[in-house]
């Protein structure tokens, strides 16, 4: 099943499958999200999804039940 993610700011646009990593989702959309730890313990690749929840991108993958998913990328300036 595939999902629209949606990235913002810039508003770009890939589809990706339900279970695909979204590190993977974002390096094939062109975009670099920042890692630390790669295990969910540091934040640094925090993202915002739509309607505010933040989560660990190095350890998230795309979730079923939903068309469209938005993220917001968001810079940490103490990283």
């Amino acid at each position: 099943m595939s999902v629209e993610i949606r990235f913002l700011p810039n508003d770009v646009r890939v589809t990706a499958e339900v279970g695909e990593p979204l590190l993977q989702v974002a390096d094939r959309a062109g975009l670099c999200i920042p890692t630390g730890c790669l295990m969910g313990s540091c934040h640094a690749c925090e993202v915002e999804l739509e309607g505010g929840e933040a989560i660990c991108a190095c350890i998230t993958a795309i979730p079923p039940g939903q068309g469209v998913l938005t993220i917001n990328l968001y810079v940490d300036p103490t990283w």
